[in-house]
């Protein structure tokens, strides 16, 4: 059993950055064999991939945070990253890390869903105000 813990949420101001960590314990032997993506769910909406980075560093972003956004992974510290930059409001939301991709392709972090990973954290809470 892999536990995967958010961290690093909290208030920012429009334009502003947090960085968001997610550290793997427990069972991690393959862990850093994982796929392993950062989501996001607003009030009353669908969790939504953000980003997915991939055993080879291969890395997407979902268009609405392209640019602004970046995903990295410390194999070492089992240790995933999302820096945030350039906020706005639509980015509020809980962060969830997920690792092990289900499905075939992984790289389409537009399209994934919930289902299509099978170890989450509880997420951490991103506030953006103006």
């Amino acid at each position: 059993l892999i536990i995967l813990t958010e961290s690093g949420g909290g208030s920012a101001q429009t334009g502003g950055s947090l960085r968001l960590s997610c550290l793997a314990s427990g069972d991690t032997g393959t862990y850093d064999t994982y796929i392993k993506a950062w989501f996001r769910q607003a009030p009353g909406k669908e969790r939504e991939g953000v980003a997915v980075i991939g055993n080879n560093n291969k890395l997407n972003y979902a268009d609405s945070v392209k640019g602004r956004f970046t995903i990295s992974q410390d194999k070492a510290k089992n240790a995933l990253y999302l820096q945030m930059s350039s906020l706005k409001a639509e980015d509020a939301g809980v962060y969830y890390c997920a690792a092990w991709c289900l499905r075939e392709d992984c790289n389409d972090i537009g399209s994934m869903k919930q289902t299509d990973f099978f170890d989450w954290g509880r997420g951490t809470q991103v506030t953006v105000s103006s």
